[in-house]
């Protein structure tokens, strides 16, 4: 009876402590990136070249999943140091005053097999909202170069620009108030 009880606390403590599990980007193979229509007639793409993120999980289809990602609102790269610099001033992220962009999950919902709906907190420009994106986990395999697992993961979904009055002078026929975000990235358990 005795051995029978250590076994069950041997068996548990062991799934306490390998129960949840963080991941860590890869950032050499991971991107946050973002599209906005200009003058109502061409997309400008760009991304955020410094940023860092997280999931925290417990099953293996990370149906159970808890996100946070935070970027450096001044890394951001249209490929046009004059628009680059417009975006970094007081119109559009006032990165002198909000250098940061964080989102932290809230609540994840499996709406088919490996695609979520992801919501939480976003803030940028020092303003938060809820919001919605769609994920896609891709699958866990294993990384032939460091032999551990890597996960990937697709977000995709559309923030209103205005909501966190960025660019509120420029109306929708000049820089449309949809802007459409997409994040892909490889997670490695963190060590």
């Amino acid at each position: 009876m005795k051995k029978l009880i250590l076994l069950t606390v041997i068996v548990l403590s062991q799934t306490a402590v390998f129960a949840q599990t963080t991941w860590k980007v890869d950032k050499a193979h991971a991107r946050f990136q973002f599209t906005v229509t200009h003058m109502q007639v061409s997309d400008v793409e760009g991304n955020f070249k410094d940023f860092d993120a997280t999931i925290t999980a417990s099953k293996p289809d990370f149906s159970d999943a808890k996100f946070d990602f935070t970027a450096n609102a001044a890394s951001i790269n249209t490929g046009n140091d004059m628009r680059d610099g417009d975006l970094k001033s007081d119109h559009f992220f006032n990165v002198a005053v909000d250098p940061t962009i964080t989102f932290t999950s809230t609540r994840i919902v499996k709406t088919s097999p490996n695609h979520y709906k992801l919501s939480g907190n976003l803030t940028m420009h020092g303003i938060t909202k809820f919001v919605t994106f769609n994920l896609w986990y891709r699958g866990t395999i294993l990384n032939p170069m460091s032999k551990a697992n890597d996960a990937g993961f697709q977000l995709t979904g559309t923030v209103t620009r205005t909501e966190f009055n960025l660019g509120a002078m420029y109306p929708n026929a000049v820089l449309s108030d949809d802007v459409t975000i997409k994040a892909d990235g490889e997670f490695a358990v963190a060590k």
